[in-house]
Order: C-alpha cells, then structure tokens, then sequence
C-alpha cells in the first residue's frame, strides 16, 4: 500500500503522477463510451446529435476545469480556460481542413466517425510528444519562449493580412501525391475496412492495401500535426505548466471532434473568425515578451481578452454572413454521396463498394 502510495504522488513533469492518472482514465472512459456505447454501430451522426455531444464533452471538460481551479488555484483555472478557449477556436480551421479531406476522399457520413475517433487516438499520442517536448526546451532554455513569441506574432499578421480567398486543392498536394506513390491503395471504398485483401495484378496473390479510407486517416492526422505548430506555441505562452497545457488541448479537440459534423455544413458562417484569431494570436505573442521583460501579464487579463476577442469574431461573423443568401462558393463540404465523385478516386457509394477482403 505504501509502494502504491508512493507511485502516485511520484511527481511527472511537475504534476502528482495521481493527477496524471486521473486525466488519462476521464479520457479514456469518454472514448470507451463513445465508441462501446454511442457509436457500436456505422451511423450517420445528424446535427442534433453532434450537438448534444458536443454539449456533453464540453460540460466534462468544463467541471474538470471547475475542479482544477478549486484544487490548484485561480490561476491555473484561468489559465486552463483560457487554453481551453483558444486550442477550440483554433481548430475551427482543422474542420475547414477535415472537411476538404472528407470531400477530396469520397467519405460518407456514415464512416467519417470511424476516421475522426481513430485520429483522435493519434491526436492525444502526438500532442503529448509535442508538449512534453516544449515543456523540456521550455524549462531548459528560457530563450525558447521568446521564438514562440515572435512565431505567434508572425503567424498573427499573416493571417490578418491574407485575403482569405485561398482555396485548398488536395489534388496538388505534395504530402498527398507522395502517400499515394508509396501506400498501395484501392481505388474504392470497402465499407469501413482501412485495409483489404486484393489480387496481386501481376502475381494473382492476396496483397494487404490500404483504402481510401486510410488515407483520409493519415491526412487528418497530418491535419492535426500541422496546426499543432501554432496551438501548442500559443499555449505554452498562456503557461507552462505541461499538465495545464495538455488538459486544456486534449479536451478541446474532443469536444471538437463531437462538434465536427454540426460545424462543417455551416463553417462558413465563421468567415471573419480568422481576424479575431489573427489578432489573439498577435496578443498573445506581445504577451510573450512583455513577460520576459516586465513582469507576467495577470491571467485575468489574458483570458478576458481572449474571450472578448474569440467572442467578437464569432459574433460578427454570424452577423456578417447571416444578411444575405448563403455564399455557396465557400462551402467546405459536399456530400461524400453525391454524384460527381472525383475520378481521381473513383470510389463508389458505400453500398456499391465491393470486392477484396476486409480488414
């Protein structure tokens, strides 16, 4: 008993290990329950749905906030909400992203979950590299910070002053090309499998190749990986403290992920929330060097401004973009199910992909 007690209260990157534990099993009961309880079976999740999941995760990460801020104190507490707050308007652009793999791949609704909770598992793994890996150069290296700072500041003015009119096309990326030449892929869907079994064209053996689904898997996580560069540099300048850092991402991106299907068919609406980002992303980088050089900003200060500004953007944005008919140009999102699939893909509707052994 003494050896178990000893184990717990063993500190882990400045945390009780206790604490730790406690985080890892909240968030792995969620993702038991979710996928053993909620989604046992292929669905399309609906709108109402999402937001009534959405809702539940956010009430989860909203008490344990509660409860750090009555165990840690007031400012850890405003330093989790304020992360928690930042990390989930940031991740707006990830859906935008998700979206566009969504529609480039041909995924129905009905898998989209199936690749959204796998990649969550991905998230949480490198997420936790990531910030363990900041939290060392952090704690080692004060300089590292004021890299951070600038980082934010110039991530801040480019977003501001770009015109917003970009569009992505998946079919010219580089990453994308590479993984396609390199990972044996089906040129259709089978059902939910990641991979099949199919007929060597030369051989006529059973070779193992991955789907289309697949892909659509590791480009999210790629997603992830790519926005992680600017949310966890914009974290570590709220705080420090890995264990705050870590909480506030991982229950941020599920909450998210929950949300996923109600935000991607009206992304749309949140057009100028990028402004209000660029200009949180300016702030916080600023912050940066003001605590370097004249004392820590007051926590208060930072989550009130990140509020104000987070909540403007949203605001402005539904009012901006609900005055007039729907832009359709700007829609993210098809139906993976419509006609007109891409032939560069060239999959069929799920209940029309056939053939090769599922795995």
């Amino acid at each position: 008993m003494e050896a178990l007690l000893l184990l717990l209260s063993t500190p882990i990157l400045g945390k009780a290990a206790w604490l730790w534990f406690l985080f890892i099993g909240i968030v792995a009961a969620l993702l038991v329950f979710d996928l053993g309880v909620l989604n046992r079976k292929d669905h399309e999740i609906g709108v109402k749905e999402s937001l009534w999941l959405s809702a539940f995760y956010i009430l989860i990460a909203v008490a344990f906030g509660g409860w750090l801020w009555w165990y840690m104190g007031p400012t850890p507490g405003m330093q989790y909400f304020t992360g928690f707050a930042l990390e989930k308007a940031l991740a707006l652009d990830n859906v935008f992203v998700i979206s566009l793999i969504f529609s480039y791949f041909a995924i129905p609704r009905l898998y989209q979950h199936r690749v959204l909770f796998w990649g969550i598992l991905g998230v949480i793994l490198l997420r936790g590299l990531m910030i363990g890996l900041g939290a060392a150069l952090v704690t080692r290296f004060d300089w590292v910070l004021y890299i951070f700072g600038a980082f934010l500041l110039a991530t801040g003015v480019k977003m501001l002053l770009m015109s917003g009119e970009e569009e992505t096309d998946l079919s010219k990326n580089r990453l994308l090309m590479a993984l396609k030449r390199r990972v044996p892929v089906t040129d259709r869907l089978h059902g939910n499998s990641f991979f099949v079994r199919e007929p060597d064209p030369v051989s006529g053996r059973l070779k193992r190749v991955a789907t289309p689904l697949f892909l659509a898997l590791l480009m999210v996580e790629i997603a992830d990986l790519v926005f992680a560069v600017d949310s966890v540099p914009a974290i570590f300048a709220i705080t420090t403290d890995p264990f705050i850092v870590y909480t506030s991402n991982i229950f941020a991106i599920l909450g998210l992920r929950a949300l996923y299907f109600a935000l991607a068919a009206m992304v749309h609406r949140f057009r100028y929330l990028k402004y209000a980002l660029s200009l949180v992303l300016v702030f916080i980088g600023a912050k940066i060097f003001w605590n370097q050089i004249y004392g820590k900003v007051d926590p208060a200060i930072s989550l009130s401004v990140t509020f104000a500004l987070l909540a403007s953007g949203v605001l402005y944005s539904l009012w901006k973009t609900g005055r007039g008919p729907t832009d359709t140009e700007h829609l993210p999102v098809q139906d993976a199910r419509a006609e007109g699939t891409p032939d560069r893909l060239a999959q069929p509707r799920p209940e029309q992909a056939r053939g090769g052994a599922a795995e």
